[in-house]
């Protein structure tokens, strides 16, 4: 019987395909026409599909993902200073990915497209730090869900999975049917994320027919500029938190950390890297009972790879758009993204999603998405590697700091 071909297979494929058929349409008249109206159209579908799945799989996964954590108050302060560490490290990663992409789209690097012919991007194009931030609460949970304002639906997200929380063995019904409701999602997700190729087919086929193949050579530039992106990270973030908190040379930190990175970097699954995770953490001297915590947490909510992507990826497709993010977007960008990074985190197309998500709150056209997916497996790459990467650095400085709490405690 032959081996079925992977997804992230047939979506090389399908993007290939697309490019050839996209590019042999510009050679006949009416060929971006047909295109339009009978590719498209399918393209449409999937990303309709798409938008449909985001508000359910966000919130059902951040209220799953907050219940999972039922035990933070046993882990006490590993388990705080854990979260506390990804959290701020993905607000950093975010700033390090917008910085990168303003610079990249201030080049020229970016180009604009128009999304259909004649139209101009009316959406939204200004925001200021205080409207982003009573934004963020809502006062109609079922608007929030018809609008899919994604920022509230992470805050209805946390209140009820705290609330749940707080209603001890009372809300037990409440969890069993989060805990259900989630299965079903992601098996609903599974499958339209299954269907990927053929989005993929179409748009492209689609985009390289009525915009030119020059759009190709931008998505190289988008890549470059993700994966700088992610070596400044894990330089300047990673590598030197190891250094001022756990006393690690940033050249021995990534030589005993490359095994895991490589193993990432060609699995594009922070899971399936645990044991290698695990076996470079232990050799870089971090405590066996703190990585055994910390490492299968950071492979749940340490996305800051995905964060730098998410980034670099909403000012690219904004650019194409012909949008210019203000400073309060790209600040509800961060804050978008560093709230998401725990709640969609270890979901099957986790990256897709969110960045479907970052793009709504956004308001951007959630179509363009399908122009970077396809070569989303070559940002996958690097991403895992550096979420990877940064679950061995704050393994190595929660050891640290809990040794330095437990001497202190022993002086006394």
């Amino acid at each position: 019987m032959k081996k079925k071909l992977s997804l992230s297979v047939q979506i090389l494929i399908a993007l290939l395909l697309g490019i050839l058929l996209g590019w042999l349409c510009l050679s006949f008249e009416g060929g971006p026409a047909f295109t339009a109206s009978y590719l498209k159209p399918f393209g449409d579908i999937f990303v309709n599909l798409l938008k449909f799945i985001v508000v359910p799989v966000v919130l059902l996964s951040m209220i799953d993902g907050i219940l999972s954590m039922d035990d933070m108050k046993k882990v006490g302060a590993v388990g705080w200073k854990t979260v506390a560490y990804f959290l701020c490290t993905t607000a950093i990663a975010c700033v390090i990915g917008l910085v990168f992409a303003n610079v990249f789209n201030a080049m020229g690097a970016f180009p604009r497209l128009s999304l259909e012919a004649g139209a101009e991007w009316t959406g939204n194009t200004s925001a200021n730090f205080m409207d982003t931030i009573k934004g963020i609460f809502p006062s109609n949970m079922w608007e929030s869900f018809h609008t899919a304002n994604m920022l509230q639906v992470i805050v209805i997200a946390l209140f009820l999975g705290g609330s749940i929380m707080a209603a001890g063995e009372k809300g037990r019904l409440c969890r069993d049917f989060v805990s259900s409701a989630y299965a079903v999602i992601e098996k609903l997700m599974g499958f339209i994320i299954s269907l990927s190729p053929i989005g993929v087919f179409t748009m492209m086929a689609w985009v390289v027919a009525t915009q030119g193949p020059s759009i190709l050579g931008s998505l190289a530039w988008v890549l470059l500029c993700a994966y700088l992106g992610y070596i400044v990270h894990a330089v300047l973030v990673y590598s030197m938190s190891a250094k001022a908190f756990a006393g690690m040379s940033p050249v021995k930190f990534f030589k005993l950390a490359s095994p895991a990175m490589m193993f990432a970097f060609t699995s594009t699954s922070s899971a399936a890297t645990l044991p290698v995770s695990k076996e470079c953490a232990d050799e870089l001297g971090a405590e066996d009972d703190i990585s055994s915590f910390v490492l299968p947490l950071g492979s749940t909510i340490n996305m800051d790879g995905t964060a730098i992507y998410q980034c670099v990826a909403t000012v690219f497709l904004a650019t194409c758009a012909g949008v210019n993010l203000s400073i309060g977007q790209m600040v509800t960008i961060v804050v978008t993204a560093t709230l998401a990074s725990i709640g969609t985190a270890g979901v099957s197309g986790a990256g897709m999603i969110m960045l479907a998500m970052v793009l709504t709150a956004m308001g951007i056209d959630v179509n363009l998405i399908m122009i970077i997916y396809g070569v989303d497996r070559l940002f996958d790459m690097g991403r895992t590697c550096l979420n990877v990467t940064g679950d061995i650095a704050c393994s190595l400085c929660v050891s640290k700091w809990e040794g330095g709490r437990k001497s202190a405690k022993a002086k006394r």
